[in-house]
């Protein structure tokens, strides 16, 4: 649930406008101190011509090699910036001076225009974030988090179900799951279909053409009325859900969620830190960051499994060994299920991701890709390799650096990462459980081979694919028929 990851050709655009913007309406203070390396600029334009439209990402990592240097500079048509290429680089500045370099770009159009505000991701760093921030992370912490296991389990088994109806539709199972979780953990109300008007109401807010085509970020009366479009979407993912809690909670039958607890410590405390409009835009940013990220980390996952049918079996071997085949994995067996935990490790390592920042005179980009990718920190890092994870005994490698830079740096790092993760992993464990994943077929029989390709935008997606999603037994069909279908 990385609350701002800007991927693929999104960024490419993001620069690009950005760039031409500062320099008709943002005259850059420069720094008198020595830039870092970086490839040759040309007059006005800088490098604004050498940032390929996508995959930029591998352009930086090669300028970082070519250049010897974890951390080099650009110039786009005027705006400074730097990207970092290793940990060390971005825990030196994003980690340990993370107050100079937690700051957000001034998102005009998008917070004022389109009405996202309230995003936690896109605000200035100051003490209105302190304060959002604070009440994501009280929220949402390691130890919080586990009290939302039930949800979790609740929306996965029904996935379950829905894979067995209807398999092909699995990329819309993972999406209606995480609108389901999220919805039950924000705000306690229950989600039991696809039209469900939360999630459609999410799937159109979370459309963001502004980063993708150049003139969108231009002003104009045809941009203005589009945004305003925009704006009832993005103010409803806020305002609706929240003012249906309240609606519950006057009447007593509001369950227990983020937004129950937080306006009930805000009702019986005298002296709370926060008020009702901290609340309810935190739990807007909840319902955003989760919207689309886990179906694109999930999507990734089965990809992961087409691609590697061994790493397959050895997960569904290890989940018998735990559960015998007479029951569904829960969060209690995940210590015993090390390879499952290592699978899910290197399907975030292969999550292509950057993440960008504000610093006084530059805009700061981490180029977490080429950290997912370190050929010294995870050896022949282009191939899908759970075992890197794993001691020889089989147990996890805590030596091994988690892929977590895929939730972002320092003070900005993603505050659900501890629920996206949980999430993933629980899911990974019950489909394998559950079910093979193969190629599909065409009707002559030839496989179907998925291209891996992913989606450009906000979020980087794969592509929508074919593959086929079978029961491992009729045993196995029986005991997800047999699920209690009723919320814990």
């Amino acid at each position: 649930m990385a609350v701002l990851e800007i991927h693929s050709a999104a960024l490419s655009a993001f620069v690009v406008c950005s760039g031409l913007l500062c320099v008709f309406f943002w005259p850059v203070k420069r720094s008198k101190l020595p830039l870092p390396p970086g490839p040759k600029k040309l007059p006005l334009v800088g490098n604004l011509l050498d940032v390929p439209a996508t995959m930029q990402w591998e352009k930086w990592a090669h300028w970082s090699k070519e250049y010897k240097s974890d951390i080099i500079h650009l110039d786009l048509a005027g705006t400074s910036v730097i990207v970092l290429s290793s940990v060390k680089a971005t825990e030196d500045l994003l980690e340990k001076r993370s107050a100079i370099y937690s700051d957000r770009n001034d998102f005009t159009m998008v917070t004022e225009l389109m009405g996202f505000d309230y995003n936690i991701g896109l605000m200035k760093y100051g003490d209105q974030w302190r304060t959002h921030r604070r009440l994501f992370n009280q929220a949402l912490n390691s130890k919080m988090s586990q009290t939302y296991w039930p949800q979790e389990l609740h929306a996965i088994r029904n996935v379950l179900r829905r894979l067995l109806q209807t398999p092909d539709n699995f990329l819309a199972h993972f999406k209606l799951m995480s609108g389901e979780t999220i919805m039950s953990i924000a705000y306690g109300i229950q989600v039991t279909s696809s039209d469900d008007p939360y999630v459609s109401l999410a799937v159109k807010a979370n459309t963001f053409p502004i980063l993708k085509y150049v003139p969108s970020w231009f002003p104009g009366a045809g941009f203005k009325r589009q945004a305003a479009k925009w704006r009832v979407l993005a103010r409803g993912m806020m305002e609706i859900p929240f003012a249906e809690t309240k609606r519950q909670m006057e009447c007593g039958t509001a369950p227990r969620s983020f937004t129950y607890d937080a306006l009930e410590r805000l009702r019986d405390s005298g002296d709370a830190y926060y008020e009702e409009d901290v609340v309810k835009a935190t739990a807007g940013t909840m319902f955003i960051g989760a919207a689309d990220t886990t179906p694109a980390a999930l999507g990734t996952l089965v990809l992961a499994m087409l691609a590697n049918p061994e790493a397959q079996r050895k997960a569904q071997a290890e989940i018998d060994s735990v559960t015998g085949g007479r029951r569904l994995p829960d969060f209690g067996d995940q210590e015993f299920l090390p390879y499952v935990s290592a699978i899910v490790k290197g399907g975030t390592a292969l999550e292509e991701r950057i993440s960008f920042r504000n610093a006084p005179c530059s805009m700061v980009i981490g180029n977490t890709w080429a950290m997912l990718h370190d050929e010294d920190m995870y050896p022949d890092p282009h191939t899908f390799k759970p075992e890197r994870f794993l001691l020889p005994n089989g147990m996890l490698n805590h030596s091994v650096k988690d892929p977590d830079a895929a939730f972002g740096y320092g003070r900005r790092r993603c505050p659900g990462r501890h629920l996206a993760t949980s999430t993933i992993w629980i899911t990974a464990a019950n489909v394998l459980a559950t079910f093979n994943i193969n190629k599909a077929v065409d009707e002559l029989g030839n496989t179907i081979e998925p291209t891996y390709e992913y989606t450009s935008g906000v979020l980087t997606a794969p592509v929508p694919f074919k593959c086929s999603i079978t029961p491992r037994s009729s045993g196995v069909v029986e005991l997800i028929q047999g699920i209690d279908t009723k919320y814990v």
